[in-house]
């Protein structure tokens, strides 16, 4: 029905944050985004207008997931993220320098970048072996669950570390039975540490989120930090997100140049 009455450009996205970060940057005369509620949504309502519908004025942006690691390449209309996620992106981007001056313990963070080194490179080394878990997951056909962790579980903290071992008893403890063995399941998570580094292509955007809180709350956080929760740090990234950083992607210059070629509106 929308359609009917709006001749403009159509973004689908996956989800409520998706749409508010997004919606910062459209051309909102004449661009709608419509929220698919899932990636797979995204791909098959944009097949469907398009191939079905002959709808040409739509497009969809979705998370890069495990496709990187799977070697899956997307095409257009559907634009995959630079990183992982939506979250990872941000993440990697000034944004996060901004939002680390507003909840950050100036000494704090400089004390423990002297013993540790740099926080962001600290926070994709605990985060990623969750995402790399759920590549072993997916590979293996082990349907581990991955809903709800509870990260205090397995992650330090005041160091931002990883306890492997402690990550894999916590998701199986969660999950049905597995024919792997738990120290098995450490030794090809370790071995996927070591071919894919400690990476955002790698890590689950959320994940990081929380391990971020974590530190805030616990070790590297001013006194506004204490009660943060992972909906207003990620708030807090994306209002901190500008448009010069996602001016900057990939997923902007080619959503730009595709549009254009097609002589559509998208971005302001």
């Amino acid at each position: 029905m929308m359609r009917s009455a709006f001749k403009g450009t159509v973004l689908v996205v996956e989800g409520v944050s998706d749409s508010r970060l997004y919606g910062k940057f459209i051309d909102r005369e004449n661009v709608r985004i419509i929220i698919a509620h899932s990636k797979n949504n995204v791909m098959q309502s944009v097949n469907l207008l398009r191939d079905k519908r002959k709808d040409n004025a739509v497009l969809g942006i979705i998370d890069r997931d495990m496709d990187a690691l799977l070697g899956r390449k997307r095409s257009p209309p559907l634009f995959p993220t630079d990183k992982r996620d939506l979250e990872s992106t941000i993440l990697a981007s000034p944004a996060f320098d901004a939002v680390m001056a507003e909840y950050g313990d100036n000494d704090k963070v400089r004390n423990f970048e002297k013993r540790h080194g740099p926080i962001r490179d600290c926070l994709v080394r605990a985060a990623s072996p969750v995402g790399l878990l759920m590549f072993i997951s997916y590979r293996k056909g082990m349907n581990l669950s991955f809903k709800d962790l509870d990260f205090t579980f397995f992650v330090n903290p005041h160091a931002l570390t990883t306890d492997l071992s402690k990550l894999v008893a916590h998701v199986y403890s969660v999950s049905m039975g597995q024919r792997y063995q738990r120290g098995a399941v450490v030794d090809m998570l370790m071995d996927l540490i070591k071919d894919f580094g400690d990476s955002w292509d790698v890590t689950r955007g959320h994940d990081a989120v929380t391990v971020l809180k974590l530190a805030l709350r616990t070790s590297l956080g001013a006194y506004n930090s204490k009660g943060l929760t992972d909906g207003e740090l990620g708030g807090a990234l994306r209002l901190a997100y500008s448009r010069g950083a996602f001016e900057s992607t990939n997923l902007y210059r080619a959503t730009w140049d595709w549009c254009r070629e097609n002589g559509l509106k998208l971005w302001s």
